[in-house]
């Protein structure tokens, strides 16, 4: 019977701490290592720090089980998994400061015949920078281990189920590695493992986020259209996508979260003279958000002249995306956050949070007693139900009153 492999999960956030759990249910011992000590004794308990359904159940289990522990240090193993945060600095330029201190906390834990997986969302060329900044340390170890880039495309609220069933493409820097990192996976990922290198790997993960901002940004753009045609976007998109080729997507507040916002940069920051397209996407969806700002603002100054005093405005939800408790590059919170720094009186409603560092949240019940106008900024499950009941100004940047 083959020996299973004991594997090191570097970073324990939205990504990290689900394929961390997943694997460990496989009967693999992990250790996951965070930076935050919060969040390794959180898990520690058996408990977790983010919201994913059925992550609490499963990590409750292999942490009973002793197959998941969390640690802030690395220790020796088998495999290690890199899925650290990769933002942007100033002018969308990449950020791969949390990538490099990840690797350098497991140099010295390193084994001949280890395998390092980075699983972050990286541009063109990172894995084999993370080859040449471990043999800078450890020349000992140039031929004798296993490096590759296998990146997660997963849905969040549906992230272990298609952290499972999903296919993944796997590159290693060189063919031995690519082969070992497909032997790793066969032990949690049941969807197809496709081979290819290291660069087609992390080019192939910027491109289906690029491709999916570009879809979003058609939809968005023509939403701003038919508000200045006077066209209900929803039912045009439904009336289009009668057709057997079309297939529009449904615009909203913006593009946010740790991918779509972000992965396009990385190409256009490398490809600035060829990604005409993906750049122009890009500002489509940042421009939306700052569109839905001044339509909000409008909508609260009209009501100031005939009402005489301000509006309380209820900005309904904060996430980036529906029945989630992400914040990350949220234009949701933007919209929020700039009316409140603007002077409007905002409430701050998102139901997937019990509290918020910086804002006080609002009950929807109280925000429906006490705003003016009722800004849908997210199409959570809990705003639906509000359908019909308004008798107040709504503006409906994602179609809730829609659906």
């Amino acid at each position: 019977m083959e020996k299973k492999p004991t594997v090191v999960m570097m970073g324990l956030g939205y990504i990290g701490l689900p394929t961390a759990a997943l694997i460990a249910s496989k009967r693999v011992k992990v250790t996951g290592v965070d930076i935050h000590q919060h969040v390794v004794d959180t898990i520690n308990e058996g408990k977790i720090h983010i919201v994913e359904p059925d992550l609490d159940g499963l990590v409750h289990h292999v942490v009973k089980e002793g197959y998941l522990k969390a640690s802030i240090k690395p220790v020796a193993a088998d495999v290690y998994l890199i899925a650290v945060p990769t933002p942007f600095k100033g002018n969308h330029v990449p950020d791969l400061s949390f990538v490099e201190k990840a690797v350098k906390n497991i140099i010295p834990t390193l084994q001949k015949g280890a395998l390092v997986i980075l699983e972050s969302t990286s541009p063109v060329g990172t894995t084999h920078k993370i080859q040449e900044l471990i043999f800078q340390e450890r020349p000992d170890l140039k031929g004798e281990i296993f490096i590759a880039y296998c990146p997660e495309r997963v849905l969040p609220g549906n992230v272990i189920y298609e952290l499972e069933q999903n296919d993944r493409a796997i590159g290693g820097i060189d063919e031995a590695s690519t082969e070992k990192a497909v032997w790793f996976y066969k032990h949690f990922v049941k969807g197809e493992l496709h081979k290819t290198n290291s660069q087609t790997a992390e080019m192939c993960k910027l491109v289906e986020n690029s491709s999916r901002d570009v879809q979003i940004a058609f939809a968005n753009e023509l939403s701003m259209i038919c508000d200045k045609a006077n066209i209900n976007v929803w039912e045009l998109i439904r009336l289009a996508n009668k057709h057997p080729r079309v297939n529009i997507l449904q615009p909203g507040t913006g593009v946010g979260g740790h991918c779509i916002a972000v992965d396009p940069w990385f190409i256009v920051s490398e490809f600035p003279e060829e990604s005409k397209i993906i750049r122009s996407a890009r500002e489509i969806n940042n421009y939306k958000t700052e569109w839905a700002i001044e339509k909000v603002k409008n909508a609260a100054l009209q009501f100031k002249i005939e009402n005489d005093r301000d509006a309380i405005i209820a900005c309904m939800g904060l996430a980036f995306k529906p029945n989630i408790d992400d914040l990350r590059e949220s234009p949701a919170l933007h919209v929020a956050q700039q009316l409140d720094i603007d002077g409007f009186k905002v409430l701050f409603v998102e139901p997937n949070l019990k509290s918020h560092e910086k804002y006080l949240l609002t009950s929807l019940t109280e925000a429906k007693e006490k705003c003016d106008i009722m800004v849908f900024l997210v199409a959570h499950k809990e705003f639906k139900t509000l359908n019909g009941e308004l008798q107040l100004k709504v503006l409906d940047f994602c179609g809730v009153r829609e659906n």
